[in-house]
């Protein structure tokens, strides 16, 4: 039974290096919280999300290779983003400059709670939300 749980809780996919895979990434996520009846956060979550995919896309995702996206939904009402790529580099808060830069100005304003973790290779960027059913 905990297994059943545990798979309606978390949801994954792996994208390729490739642009289509945002519009991909969102509508993943959008099935996700609308089949866990959390629609209310779903245009900061859609939002979050194409931000993390397009910074993996842009500045963590090696030529050949992809990222993968993880959905946890944890039992305290708490939604997880995490996006992981295998690029170098950690990602900061940084003042915009002309048409770049406001991806995670918009992630840290929209997300209850957001960071970055180190992996090997890579990194894995997240974002939470408080949600409920």
């Amino acid at each position: 039974m905990e297994d059943v749980i545990q798979q309606r809780c978390l949801r994954e996919q792996f994208y390729r290096r490739e642009r289509r895979s945002v519009p991909a990434a969102r509508e993943f996520v959008r099935t996700a919280v609308t089949d866990w009846g959390l629609g209310a956060r779903m245009d900061d979550v859609l939002l979050c999300v194409s931000e993390l995919a397009t910074n993996a896309l842009v500045h963590g995702v090696p030529p050949g290779r992809g990222y993968r996206l993880k959905l946890w939904l944890h039992g305290a009402g708490v939604l997880r983003v995490e996006v992981h790529d295998s690029g170098g580099g950690l990602p900061s808060l940084q003042e915009p400059d002309g048409e770049s830069g406001r991806g995670l100005l918009l992630v840290a304003a929209l997300a209850d709670k957001w960071g970055v973790d180190e992996r090997d290779p890579g990194k894995i960027v997240w974002c939470e939300f408080a949600v409920s059913a």
